[in-house]
């Protein structure tokens, strides 16, 4: 028998997701990080992106709006501000709220917060790119 990981998605409203995976690919602050079983201890921030993660060689995707993860003893434990699964996410919603980042970006209106339409356009391409 192959080994597993045991990963949980916890977002504050609710535990998302908790399963045995193969693998798992987590949006790490400083980019993407590959998780294998047997993997060191670790703890590391996470950015806006896309959780994929792998159960008896499907693939499957979260969208995650930052948070934290650990991993410790074959267990990855990932704190989200906010996670969806694919089924949950409106995708017409996304590719809105994408046009309006993207908007606010382009045009830059007096006062606009930089920083936060990035962060916007990028939960939303995170969105986007799990529906799809």
């Amino acid at each position: 028998m192959l080994a597993k990981i045991v990963m949980e998605v916890v977002s504050p409203e609710r535990l998302v997701l908790r399963e045995e995976v193969d693998s798992l690919v987590a949006p790490g602050s400083n980019g993407y990080l590959g998780i294998l079983p047997g993997h060191a201890p670790l703890v590391t921030g996470l950015a806006p992106g896309v959780l994929e993660y792998k159960i008896e060689g499907k693939e499957n995707k979260l969208a995650i709006s930052g948070g934290f993860m650990e991993v410790y003893e074959n267990k990855a434990t990932i704190l989200a501000d906010t996670a969806e699964r694919k089924e949950e996410i409106d995708l017409q919603r996304a590719k809105r709220a994408k046009e309006r980042a993207e908007k606010r970006l382009r045009e830059r209106p007096e006062g606009l917060d930089v920083q936060r339409a990035e962060l916007a356009l990028r939960k939303a391409l995170a969105r986007i790119k799990a529906a799809e």
